[in-house]
């Protein structure tokens, strides 16, 4: 006798044994598939991250050219305000050239006057150089092409050169000529008070008698004194005090 199994009952058994492959088969694949979409969204978050360095960057550099353009506008508006009040003065300059101009000439004229005179009635020392001095002064007045301001700084500058003289110690070399002789000999200029000379082989010295209106020769004692004046003026040795004749002015 043959038992026979309900169909039934083999079917729910097949299902049974056949149900847990499914089950991790198809688990796999959901955990695949969040796999998959767990990196796209890391992806859209990395490339969102990217986007927001990118931004805060482009943020920190406009701001910061923000704020060098804010700095920068606001020095040029001072500039802009300081080149207007120049453009100002600069005109009410302009229109006063005139008036400037008519009232320094005339002064201009008597410096320059009174210069010439000075150097004509002092000591005969760099007479040469000092009267081109003048004499480029008197041509410069004459100028149209230069400015009164330049005309007067020139002046200026020529007096504080013949005041200069007054304070300082001086040696050079040059002629001399004594009743239409000519000899090359070593100067000596002391201020204002005495301009002295001796001849290049030391054996003869004189001085410039102011009084007299002419050069003078020294006793022989007085060489040493004025080859040392010499030295002192040309830094060779250390100053000393020097006994020399001056010239006095006048009471």
């Amino acid at each position: 006798m043959v038992l026979r199994k309900p169909l039934g009952a083999a079917l729910i058994a097949v299902t049974l044994l056949a149900h847990p492959a499914f089950a991790v088969e198809d688990s796999l694949q959901k955990q695949e598939t969040i796999d998959k979409n767990a990196a796209a969204s890391q992806q859209r978050i990395d490339k969102l991250a990217d986007q927001t360095v990118d931004a805060l960057q482009t943020y920190r550099t406009a701001s910061q050219r923000l704020e060098s353009l804010t700095i920068y506008n606001q020095q040029m508006e001072k500039l802009i305000a300081s080149q207007k009040n120049e453009i100002t003065s600069i005109k009410r300059q302009t229109s006063e050239i005139d008036i400037i101009e008519t009232g320094a000439l005339p002064l201009m004229l008597k410096m320059t006057k009174t210069l010439t005179e000075l150097v004509d009635a002092d000591v005969p020392f760099l007479k040469d150089e000092r009267k081109e001095r003048v004499a480029n002064l008197q041509t410069l007045i004459d100028r149209a092409d230069v400015t009164a301001g330049e005309k007067y700084r020139r002046i200026m500058e020529a007096y504080l050169v013949e005041v200069e003289y007054g304070r300082t110690i001086e040696a050079y070399r040059g002629e001399l000529v004594v009743s239409n002789e000519a000899r090359t000999v070593d100067f000596l200029r002391v201020g204002r008070v005495g301009l002295y000379y001796q001849t290049l082989d030391g054996n003869e010295s004189g001085y410039w008698n102011t009084k007299r209106g002419g050069w003078e020769t020294l006793d022989a004692g007085y060489r040493t004194a004025v080859r040392d004046g010499l030295r002192i003026a040309r830094k060779q040795t250390p100053p000393e005090l020097l006994t020399l004749p001056v010239n006095v002015p006048a009471q």
